[in-house]
């Protein structure tokens, strides 16, 4: 007896955000979200400078260029914060 999986594609969707979160849809359905105190950058920056990202790394990856900000699915889903300056 086998067992069907939908293979899972973490390339990003969409991305948006609240008041205090970071949220990421994902190709294959899945939502991530995490505080957006977690990402400085993201935090200190403005509305439209958040609206404007891109997709980068083949699918994996999120770019700001206004902020020059980037974050991967990969660390989005090991729950992985910003690196301390």
């Amino acid at each position: 007896m086998g067992i069907l999986a939908t293979a899972a594609d973490e390339r990003v969707a969409d991305v948006r955000f609240d008041a205090e979160r970071l949220i990421v849809d994902l190709v294959d359905g899945r939502t991530i979200a995490a505080p957006l105190a977690w990402y400085p950058r993201l935090l200190a920056a403005t509305p439209p400078q958040r609206a404007r990202w891109e997709i980068a790394g083949g699918g994996y990856g999120i770019h700001w260029p206004d902020i020059d900000e980037d974050l991967s699915t990969e660390g989005l889903l090991r729950g992985a914060p910003a690196p301390r300056a």
